[in-house]
């Protein structure tokens, strides 16, 4: 799991902790019992106050993604089922409020721009249907 900090994005260190955790888990990119890195080579890595960064997991386990072990650090809970869902809502929403600004940057009507996602939607069922009965096939 890479990390990354933008200070120019007004939003604050810890919060991009929290969002970036999160994807990791909800992706599955950080995978339940995994360990989070310790605090202290984290923020010499990301160049930031190790508060920040245990401010961060504390959000993380006030939420229920991860849990400390004393002693042993910082894991990724097993049941976080429900971030998963809401993180990939987010992360869905974002690309969707992205091609609606694009849309609206190209002068696409709503309802072509509605009618447009339909198509790719079937598109992606004939794709998947193709792919499946290959599959059966081989």
């Amino acid at each position: 799991m890479i990390l990354q900090i933008n200070f120019k994005s007004g939003m604050p260190i810890y919060l991009q902790l929290v969002d970036q955790i999160k994807t990791a888990a909800a992706s599955g990119a950080l995978r339940p019992g995994e360990a989070l890195p310790s605090i202290r080579p984290l923020a010499e890595e990301l160049r930031v106050n190790r508060n920040t960064v245990a401010k961060a997991y504390s959000e993380l386990e006030s939420l229920g993604v991860i849990e400390t072990l004393p002693g042993r650090g910082c894991f990724l809970k097993e049941n976080h089922s429900a971030l998963r869902k809401e993180v990939r809502r987010k992360l869905l929403i974002e690309e969707i409020d992205q091609a609606i600004v694009q849309a609206h940057h190209l002068q696409v009507p709503r309802h072509e721009f509605l009618q447009l996602i339909h198509e790719r939607m079937d598109v992606l069922d004939d794709k998947r249907r193709a792919n499946e009965d290959h599959k059966k096939e081989v």
